[in-house]
């Protein structure tokens, strides 16, 4: 029986075939990176070697060719101070005595080539190719050019010079044996390209798993991903360091973050839907139900179905609002004056209910904002006060104008917010525990508050005590942001001191 090879326990939640994850670690970024690198190393590496070992040669055979051309050119100048005409045995004599006495360097040799003979002038041995090969000797002085000044035959580097010898042309050949210097370059230049092939096999080796460490973040981010479902975005990513990889990972959470607040905002908001609206329709059907031929009754049946039905119509309206707030062209922007805007505002909001209505403070100055979407905020917050207030209560209305911000509120002295209600006012279907709800709206009102306070950049808070009363304050910017290219800032005149705002509330009921 073959033993059973256990898989691990991240690859079988990837999900992924186990042949498959191997072959994809060897042909995933990191593999073909360091492949690319390394041929890339590998042709620059060999270049330079080949490059820096041609131009080794070069410098050899232009230092050798130097010296047998000054070595030859000296030879020529004591073969024409002995006479006039040059015999033959003169040459010769000449060579073997310039020779033993001028030509010292190793492997350099002279040649006398006169009418078909070579005569050689060294008396150190010869190698073995220039051994007993006059043939050769004399085929290099014929064949080489008048103008090139060197020849490199196989490792022999020669220069040719004619010379005349009774009245006949000869040749005085000059060999150099580059036989060992090229061979120990050859020696250093393949060495050279075995120590860089092991260094950049050692240096690969480094950094496929340098790379591993630092790629790994990804393949977590991999797993991470594969293993989130509709269900669960509960999975994160520890964040290591402050790189780029870090800052991958931590946007990477926070859109998890956004994403599972979306899922949740979004189940909430349909069980919150359905559970408003399960009971109108419920309402509704069992009045159907139950209708009879009875003028009457049918009448009142009729009143309460169309009842149901603009109570359910307001609350698809208010749901379809807090959508579009969220849009960015949501808002049509203007200048709003201040001071006649909070007047308005308050004689608009004592129509709402018998209460006692006061006017805090007045700003005096412009701001830019939806002057439709401002009242809706403020009558919504009054509409609420009047809901937590009886007859003779306060409600005030009130604004202040500062250097960037304004402040606009409502106050009322009505029965107060219990604490523990007061962090979860503004969420949708939110409802007080501690008070009676004396509305028929479905809990949407100060979402709708927030949602379009928000759109202009701005912030509500509430400050409330049972029994005593409750202040909403709206902080808007003047000039909202941020401010389209497209579009120029609206003008703002100059601001005009106001009052501060006032202290939260009276320390008793108005009267």
């Amino acid at each position: 029986m073959k033993p059973k090879i256990s898989t691990p326990i991240w690859l079988l939640k990837t999900g992924l075939h186990p042949e498959r994850a191997w072959r994809g670690a060897f042909t995933g970024v990191r593999s073909r990176l360091l492949v690319w690198y390394f041929l890339l190393s590998l042709c620059i590496t060999l270049s330079s070697v080949w490059a820096t070992f041609k131009i080794f040669c070069a410098l050899e055979e232009q230092q050798a060719s130097a010296r047998l051309q000054r070595e030859i050119d000296v030879l020529q100048q004591e073969m024409a101070q002995t006479g006039a005409a040059l015999t033959p045995a003169t040459a010769i004599a000449t060579l073997q005595n310039f020779t033993q006495t001028q030509v010292n360097a190793p492997n350099e040799y002279l040649f006398l080539v006169w009418n078909g003979q070579v005569h050689a002038a060294q008396t150190a041995p010869l190698p073995p190719l220039l051994r007993s090969n006059a043939a050769l000797i004399q085929a290099w002085a014929e064949s080489t050019p008048a103008n090139v000044p060197f020849v490199r035959e196989d490792y022999f580097i020669r220069v040719v010079e004619p010379v005349a010898i009774n009245g006949q042309t000869g040749a005085i050949v000059g060999v150099y044996d580059a036989t060992l210097r090229y061979e120990m370059g050859e020696t250093t230049l393949a060495l050279v390209v075995q120590v860089t092939i092991a260094m950049l096999i050692l240096f690969m080796a480094i950094a496929w798993i340098t790379a591993g460490r630092l790629l790994a973040p990804l393949r977590q981010l991999k797993e991470t991903a594969q293993m989130i479902t509709d269900t669960d975005l509960t999975q994160r990513m520890p964040v290591r360091g402050n790189d780029e990889i870090a800052e991958l990972t931590l946007t990477f959470n926070q859109m998890l973050d956004r994403l599972q607040s979306a899922f949740t905002s979004q189940q909430d908001f349909i069980k919150d839907v359905s559970h408003e609206l399960r009971t109108p329709i419920t309402i509704i059907q069992g009045h159907l139900e139950l209708l009879e031929d009875d003028p009457v009754e049918r009448a009142a049946t009729v009143a309460l179905v169309r009842d149901e039905l603009k109570r359910m119509n307001r609350f698809v309206s208010d749901l379809l609002l807090l959508m579009r707030a969220e849009r960015p062209n949501f808002l049509k922007l203007g200048v709003v004056d201040l001071a006649p805007f909070t007047q308005e505002l308050l004689a608009k909001a004592k129509g709402l209910a018998p209460r006692n209505w006061q006017l805090d403070a007045m700003g005096t100055g412009e701001l830019v904002g939806d002057r439709q979407r401002l009242t809706q905020v403020i009558m919504n917050l009054a509409q609420n006060a009047t809901q937590y207030t009886q007859p003779g209560d306060t409600i005030a209305i009130g604004s202040a104008l500062h250097p960037d911000t304004i402040q606009v509120w409502v106050r009322d002295t009505g029965e107060g917010i219990a604490p523990a209600d007061q962090d979860r006012i503004f969420n949708r279907f939110a409802r007080g525990a501690n008070s009676e709800r004396r509305s028929d709206g479905a809990g949407l009102g100060l979402a709708i508050v927030q949602a379009l306070v928000k759109a202009h950049h701005g912030s509500v808070a509430v400050v409330s005590h049972l029994g005593v009363g409750t202040t909403f304050t709206i902080t808007l910017p003047r000039q909202p942001e941020p401010t389209p290219v497209a579009a120029r800032p609206l003008p703002l005149r100059s601001v005009t001191p106001t009052p501060a705002l006032p202290q939260f509330l009276p320390s008793e009921k108005a009267p």
